[in-house]
């Protein structure tokens, strides 16, 4: 605590000194210095600028990694505060921390609409960096024109807009484990305004790499044979994942009437063999899933509405997503590939099912800025989900009743007012409305599991908050911001995922106090330019819904519970430096932890817990990244560009579960692990485009989420052409 206490002390102090203050776009590059005076927002509104704002913002240049293989996943990488949580290879599931929070507090917008429900195949891990202009980062508070109850943060993901009249762009990559990355983009900006662009990314990968567990023997007789503790190196065999997705626009853009009228159509399919369950001992050799997803959308926007002064922007989405989970073999498999009858019909739960989502989506911003000092933003959103299941083989699964509803119903409202009275300092105070109605099945079991029964409930909670920004020194910023917040249930927590996770359609949404502090500085001096900023972040959380691990029938399914209180707590520590054109060097340090702050073992329990204020289970705390950019701008000809990168990820050690609990030989903990990346790129006039990566170049262990492991070394080569007039 005193860390907060003693960077809020000096924020205010040095507020005291008014003195003139230069700002800049903030653009956080892994090629260039930070710089956080201004914060460049660009989303469906269009683009605006949040000068000297309070918001601890940010946002990530991703032009640098257009010629490599990098996803929008692993753009985040090097911003302060992030840490990616993954599954395995291509098509495993890639989960965001921010600032201490897990994936489910943070939500992803694609140009302002919420990618909430789309479809795994659309999540950031199967993007290209190409597809984006810029990713825009908001950690802990969030302006009210997101409409979202994201509690830890919002990422924003800004796609190009091509100022070319015509323009076609193709890239391909292979690489191991048969690992092959297609992406295809062309479009014109035509005579009166219109406009269209098309766009097509494949990922197919085997995901065959090594990993190490202990392996059950099928003997002779019929019967079988584990020793935990002889831990064998074997391939996987069964990981196989492809995904397409298209995306067609046409519109109209700076007319009179409107600065974008815009049709979206996006469609995208995926397959993806089953390895493993939740832990990685449990194998699976024919257990699959596959599905599609179609979302048309449109989008309005206009400057200057009726009035001057007046923004306002609109939009509404539809996302039908149906996929299918089968598991229908008799079999039972080793990690070996190996096999035996085992004559019970399913490798984890014998199904066959389909599953139909439908989402509805639709918002609408304005905003009013008069006399320069004042902006009114006013927000409101709503999103309806609808989800119908069946099966082929059986009416129902264990962990979900068929034939009961599924549906939620969010409404968000916000109102914020900004004051901006000089250049030295500025203040946002803001208001939001949450309400949800959510209809499906409730086990009346202790477990959470079976015995379903139909209810109906509603919740609404009211929240508010405020952010401040001073600028006491030339270069020198502070921030400061507080939120009431709310976070209702996310989809696969009220429901699950008809297949590995149970939901309970009964859980209370999350209460938290948000506190965030920030004191950073941004000087240039000729060539050189150094960034460094100091965060402080506090959460007192209320109804922490907590993920853990059920076991029914020696199955084992993700499960979700109301736990309590929790506090997270801690910091982050970014530095950078650049020289010129030619260096780019700095990293990021973050060390934020999650602990129990809840008494009793339950709300109605005088046992006192015996993990009061112990860091919560299976969850990082520290871990940082460093990066070196070389540059070689000339080489061959003017306009050609050798690139060298290196990047390094840190994890520390964290328990899977409550560390004080148990001998200490006996846990079980993701170990502390370092990865190493290279990458070498030659780009001839910005035309034609090569490069070579090599991802965990050391071969390590690496781990995130109860232990599964993720793919070593691996090389890939791209080769990436652009066309424009």
């Amino acid at each position: 605590m005193k860390l907060y206490f003693l960077l809020l002390a000096c924020g205010f102090a040095m507020s005291l000194q008014a003195q003139h203050v230069q700002h800049g776009r903030t653009k956080i590059d892994t090629t260039a210095a930070y710089r956080l005076s201004e914060v460049r927002v660009t989303g469906k509104t269009g683009v605006t600028h949040i000068r000297q704002s309070g918001y601890n913002a940010m946002t990530i240049d991703t032009k640098s990694m257009q010629n490599t293989t990098k996803t929008l996943a692993d753009a985040l990488r090097a911003a302060p505060g992030i840490k990616l949580r993954e599954t395995g290879g291509v098509g495993g599931q890639t989960n965001i921390m921010l600032d201490g929070m897990d994936a489910k507090y943070v939500k992803v917008f694609i140009d302002g609409v919420p990618q909430e429900g789309v479809g795994s195949a659309y999540r950031l891990s199967n993007i290209p960096t190409g597809m984006a202009d810029h990713i825009e980062v908001y950690k802990g508070v969030v302006p009210v024109e997101f409409g979202t109850d994201a509690m830890g943060g919002v990422i924003n993901i800004v796609t190009r807009r091509r100022p070319f009249q015509w323009y076609a762009d193709a890239s391909y990559s292979y690489g191991s484990f048969n690992t092959h990355r297609t992406t295809v983009r062309f479009g014109q900006n035509l005579k009166h305004g219109w406009m269209y662009d098309v766009s097509f990314n494949q990922n197919y990968s085997d995901n065959d790499y090594k990993v190490k567990t202990f392996v059950t023997q099928f003997l002779d007789n019929g019967f079988e044979q584990t020793d935990r503790n002889k831990i064998e190196t074997v391939r996987r065999f069964h990981g196989r994942y492809h995904n397409e997705t298209a995306t067609a626009v046409i519109g109209v853009k700076e007319r009179r009437w409107a600065d974008r009228l815009q049709l979206n159509m996006t469609y995208s399919h995926e397959y993806q063999q089953i390895q493993n369950g939740v832990r990685q001992e449990i194998v699976y050799g024919q257990k699959h899933r596959k599905g599609y997803v179609l979302m048309p959308r449109l989008t309005y926007a206009k400057h200057h509405f009726l009035t001057d002064g007046l923004q306002v922007s609109a939009d509404v989405a539809y996302s039908r997503n149906v996929s299918y989970n089968v598991d229908t073999t008799a079999y039972k498999y080793n990690w070996y590939g190996q096999r035996i009858c085992t004559g019970s019909m399913g490798e984890q739960s014998y199904q066959n099912t389909e599953s139909v989502t439908a989402i509805w989506t639709a918002r609408l911003a304005a905003k009013y800025q008069w006399a320069r000092q004042h902006l009114l933003t006013a927000n409101y959103s709503f999103n309806n989900f609808d989800r119908k299941n069946r099966s082929y083989l059986q009416s129902s699964s264990r962990i979900t009743d068929f034939s009961i509803p599924k549906k939620t119903t969010k409404h968000i409202a916000g109102l914020s007012y900004h004051f901006t009275p000089s250049r030295l300092w500025n203040i946002v105070a803001f208001g939001k409305y949450y309400r949800e109605n959510v209809e499906g099945p409730v086990s009346q079991n202790a477990d959470g599991i079976g015995g379903y029964v139909n209810r109906r409930m509603s919740s609404d909670a009211l929240g508010y908050g405020t952010a401040l920004s001073v600028f006491p020194l030339r270069g020198v910023q502070t921030k400061f911001s507080y939120e009431k917040a709310y976070r209702l249930p996310t989809i696969t927590e009220l429901f699950g995922d008809d297949d590995m996770e149970s939901g309970r359609a009964n859980l209370k949404p999350e209460m938290s106090h948000n506190f965030n502090i920030n004191l950073s500085y941004d000087h240039s001096f000729g060539p050189h330019a150094l960034y460094a900023e100091v965060g402080g972040v506090l959460r007192n959380t209320r109804d922490f819904i907590r993920r853990t691990i059920q076991s029914v029938s020696g199955t084992y399914y993700g499960a979700y519970e109301n736990h309590g209180k929790v506090r997270t707590m801690g910091y982050t520590l970014s530095l950078r430096y650049r020289l010129g054109q030619w260096l780019s060097v700095g990293g990021t340090f973050n060390d934020i932890a999650a602990k129990d702050r809840e008494r009793s073992l339950s709300a109605n329990s005088g046992q006192r817990s015996l993990h009061y204020n112990v860091r919560m289970p299976n969850m990082p705390y520290r871990y940082g990244t460093a990066d070196v950019v070389l540059r070689w701008v000339g080489l061959g000809a003017p306009a050609n560009t050798l690139t060298f990168t290196y990047n390094l990820n840190y994890q520390h050690e964290f328990p899977l579960y409550w560390e004080n609990i148990g001998s200490a030989d006996s846990k079980k903990r993701v170990p502390t692990q370092t990865a190493h990346d290279i990458a070498l790129a030659y780009s001839i006039r910005g035309r034609y485009n090569f490069s070579i990566e090599c991802n965990n170049l050391t071969n390590e262990d690496l781990y995130d989420n109860y232990s599964l492991q993720k793919p070593g070394r691996a090389i890939y080569a791209k080769a990436r052409v652009f066309f424009g007039k």
